[in-house]
């Protein structure tokens, strides 16, 4: 007899509870935040000589490849 209006009122306040949680955006990107933290966002750590000529600030000499020279 006390076991089904107890299990009553868990439903009601698991449903509660989750109607709640939908209402304020806690179901609303599930995937984003796992995605982000593969995204490379340091940048300005990558030494200037390592960068790709088309990133390079134009004042920057950076030594040359491996590449033979040209005569």
């Amino acid at each position: 007899m006390i076991l089904v209006p107890v299990m009553l009122i868990l439903v009601a306040l698991g449903m509660v509870l989750f109607s709640w949680a939908v209402k304020n955006g806690q179901y609303d990107d599930l995937e984003g935040p796992a995605h982000r933290i593969l995204f490379d966002d340091d940048k300005d750590m990558i030494p200037d000589d390592a960068k790709p000529r088309a990133e390079r600030k134009p004042n920057d000499e950076a030594p040359e490849t491996d590449e033979a020279p040209h005569h």
